[in-house]
């Protein structure tokens, strides 16, 4: 059994300590200070009043990346549609690259928008090179100045102190996720929700900061064949995020679903031994807790994230994350994340691993031309 990592340890990503994991839990745990730094140096530099006026005819926005970005796609596909009215998709750099015509097909007036937190991902390069043979502009959002992505996108949102040491996306990815919602409530020219994000990071202080000691208490009193992430609408994308973080800090087996999909066959996995984690949304309160107090009549264990959780949640979790904040469900999307982050950590940690540095995987998926060269493989 590992032992507990301290709780604030140093951020400081040029410490030369080699304790497993500890690069990760000073990035996650320093999400709120991160978050409330990006936000103000994006009103500062007024950049994103410059992406609206220099795309003012968008109808369409297309949200690329792979792995991690991928899934900050598509919470950000879901917020851009849900502020703007405007059409948004999200798909992994792939699908473009291999089928540009049918992800391309019918848009009006699309703008690409390209995710890395490196910069350097190589198929997301690549994206960004068959969109600029097509004359098609794109912005692009990447934690890394002066990388190829930045050379080759019309545009660059670059949020350096998003950055992480460690292999596995944490602050970056909420950091980066963040910032494309706060451009689509630019884009829909929405003070309130603009100011709702700006207020978010505060707020979410005193919530998150327990939050290690309570995921590490129960991460020990318990061991799991397997896990399953599920949410609806916008926090789908987090149940991805939770499904992937627990594989690749744990070398486990996660998988993600929508909720109400779940009862569709993958129920058959249910038992004590299976973690169910539940990202329970407002607009679909009533049918998610339908299903999270069913799964529980079939002897799941339950991990459930929701904000303002009622008697039925409450009665129906094995452990629960209230975030009880007072502000609109989509400013919420990144720090319902911490959770299955530090859920991650502390399931690596409980199996003897080091989080920091999972294996076989390295911080950008950067391929090799040569077909006989050995591609890597990270999230990224």
């Amino acid at each position: 059994m590992s032992k507990p990592l301290e709780r604030n340890p140093p951020s400081d990503a040029h410490s030369s300590s080699k304790a497993p994991g500890v690069h990760s839990l000073a990035e996650i745990v320093s999400q709120p200070q991160c978050w409330s730094s990006c936000l103000g140096e994006l009103r500062a530099s007024g950049i994103l009043d410059r992406v609206r006026n220099q795309f003012p005819d968008v109808q369409d926005y297309l949200f690329v990346g792979c792995g991690s970005s991928y899934y900050v796609a598509l919470c950000a596909a879901a917020t851009m549609t849900a502020f703007t009215g405007l059409r948004a998709r999200a798909v992994p750099a792939s699908e473009l690259l291999f089928y540009p015509d049918v992800v391309l097909a019918a848009t009006r007036q699309c703008l690409p928008v390209l995710i890395s937190r490196s910069g350097q991902t190589s198929e997301v390069l690549k994206a960004a090179e068959l969109l600029r043979s097509r004359s098609i502009p794109t912005l692009a959002i990447s934690c890394a100045e002066g990388q190829a992505l930045e050379k080759l996108a019309s545009l660059t949102l670059t949020l350096p102190a998003a950055d992480e040491r460690s292999t596995v996306m944490t602050r970056s990815f909420t950091s980066m996720l963040l910032t494309l919602q706060s451009l689509a409530a630019s884009v829909a020219t929405n003070r309130e929700h603009r100011e709702s994000l700006a207020r978010m990071p505060q707020l979410a202080v005193p919530v998150l900061r327990p939050l290690p000691e309570r995921i590490h208490d129960f991460v020990s009193c318990h061991r799991f064949a397997d896990y399953v992430c599920l949410g609806q609408g916008p926090f789908f994308g987090l149940a991805c995020e939770y499904a992937l973080k627990v594989t690749e800090m744990s070398v486990s087996y996660a998988q993600a679903f929508h909720t109400l999909e779940f009862r569709h066959g993958p129920k058959s996995i249910v038992a004590p031994e299976t973690l169910l984690v539940f990202l329970i949304s407002q607009a679909g309160r009533d049918a998610e807790t339908d299903v999270l107090e069913e799964m529980k009549s079939l002897g799941a264990t339950t991990f459930v994230v929701v904000n303002h959780a009622d008697q039925r949640i409450r009665g129906a979790a094995d452990i629960l994350v209230d975030l009880a904040l007072g502000t609109p469900e989509l400013t919420l999307l990144a720090p319902s994340l911490v959770p299955g982050q530090l859920l991650g950590l502390y399931t690596g940690l409980s199996k003897g691993l080091d989080p920091d540095s999972p294996r076989n995987l390295s911080r950008s998926v950067i391929l090799d031309d040569d077909p006989a060269g050995k591609p890597e493989h990270a999230a990224l």
